[in-house]
């Protein structure tokens, strides 16, 4: 948010710029560029400020002198039209004869007689019923205001891909199956063994109203069993195939889950090759984007915007990262130099909300605390005692003794229960199977027979 302000000049530093405090505080605020200095300026001098308010602080754009106010000299109005001479200007006094003598100045023909410019003017007037209507409406005026120079705008980051697979694998492995075993096989792909003993169940269920007898559920379950690897085998290979297509655009969150699953998944020559090269794959993202990730971390705090950096520090591409001992150094003096004595109570929560989550909270210490802070402020300090141990000792606050906030456990939904009277509303279950065809149904396996002792 931009506006004007009044700072003083404090000192030149002489490296190219100026510090400079707003008009009363008690220290200087910030620094200045002295290509934004009006030639001639000196310590001291008061200028009027174009300044842009963030969460990072105070960035001026543009100075100027303040202009003083005339003294000692009558306000003047200005008036605009055609030339007249004195003795046609219309002047006004009160009369005491009304409309009597008024008439009778009309028929002495006191009126004084119109110049010729008043004659060639009305006769070049339309008349009045041609004349355009006049219309409320002021044209809106274009003040030339010098916009306010805004920071270099960062190029936005493209969003990364989602994961959406096709369905080639699976729809080859489906297509293999006999008739009777597909729905077995849908099942197993919707909700793997336990949807197909809810399956069974629901039929068997229904069979019972019917009267009819049940069907063999160890066979169904065995069968299931038996398909379950070749087809998360093959729900695999279609989600590797479509990471391994987009491998620098989707998210590394989806690029990880597949490395993963591959331990269970890639059974063969080829899908063990296909890891292989997923993992190598994933190696290099994680690389490339730590890199980037350390580039934009240095350079948010060369721009000054702590907040930025505290925030990126705690969200790294890989796990586990320990920053270097000079880039730490740099994230914690800019982290305790953003608390200072005058900083606003807003700005002390968002820059400890940062410090909380970063790798460095357990060192920031404050530049100044306010000799009387406001409640406010103690209660942001508060929040994140526990965090941020030293600046809670700067306040006086003891981090043990604050009780720490832990998030709500989720409590398992609770089922409605149907109105006195009304029937229960049941969820439709998975579709039925199909009872399997005798000669499609596998052997009961027996139990291997037991070693002799010969």
């Amino acid at each position: 948010m931009s506006r004007r302000i009044d700072v003083e000049l404090t000192s030149d530093r002489g490296d190219g710029s100026w510090t400079w405090r707003a008009a009363g505080a008690r220290e200087p605020r910030g620094v200045v560029p002295s290509d934004l200095v009006p030639s001639g300026a000196k310590v001291g001098d008061v200028l009027r400020a174009d300044a842009d308010f963030d969460l990072d602080g105070v960035t001026i754009a543009a100075l100027a002198p303040i202009q003083e106010k005339r003294r000692n000299e009558a306000e003047r109005i200005e008036i605009i039209g055609p030339p007249r001479r004195d003795d046609v200007l219309v002047t006004s006094s009160l009369v005491k004869g009304g409309r009597a003598e008024r008439s009778d100045r009309r028929e002495r023909g006191d009126r004084p007689p119109r110049s010729e410019g008043d004659r060639g003017a009305r006769a070049d007037r339309p008349p009045r019923s041609d004349r355009p209507a006049r219309t409320s409406e002021r044209p809106a005026r274009t003040a030339e205001r010098r916009p306010p120079r805004a920071r270099p705008e960062e190029p936005p980051k493209p969003k990364p891909k989602r994961l959406r697979p096709a369905r080639v694998h699976r729809s080859a492995v489906l297509e293999e199956l006999p008739p009777e075993h597909r729905p077995i096989a849908e099942q197993v792909l919707a909700g793997d063994i336990p949807a197909v003993r809810q399956a069974i169940e629901k039929e068997n269920d229904d069979r019972k109203g019917r009267g009819e007898p049940a069907i063999n559920g160890d066979q169904l379950l065995a069968i299931a069993e038996k398909l379950r690897p070749r087809l998360r085998t093959a729900e695999w290979r279609d989600r590797a195939d479509a990471a391994l297509a987009a491998v620098d655009e989707i998210d590394l969150r989806d690029l990880r889950s597949v490395v993963v699953a591959a331990d269970s998944a890639a059974r063969d020559d080829d899908t063990r090759a296909l890891a292989a090269q997923l993992r190598e794959s994933l190696t290099k993202r994680v690389d490339s984007e730590q890199a980037a990730w350390l580039s934009e971390l240095s350079a948010a705090l060369d721009s000054g915007r702590a907040v930025r950096a505290l925030r990126l520090s705690s969200r790294p591409p890989k796990a586990g990262t320990i920053l270097e001992p000079a880039l730490t150094a740099r994230l914690t003096e800019a982290a305790g130099s953003s608390l200072t004595a005058d900083a606003p109570a807003d700005r002390w929560s968002v820059v400890l909300e940062a410090i909380a989550f970063s790798p460095v909270r357990l060192t920031v210490t404050p530049a100044s605390v306010p000799p009387e802070p406001r409640p406010e402020l103690v209660e942001a300090v508060r929040k994140f005692a526990g965090r941020v141990p030293k600046v809670a000792a700067a306040f006086g606050i003891d981090p043990s003794a604050e009780p720490q906030k832990r998030a709500p456990r989720k409590s398992a939904p609770r089922k409605a229960q149907a109105p006195t009277g009304a029937p229960a509303r049941r969820v439709p279950p998975p579709p039925p199977l199909p009872p399997p065809r005798a000669e499609s149904a596998p052997p009961t396996e027996s139990a291997p027979p037991a070693e002799s002792g010969e």
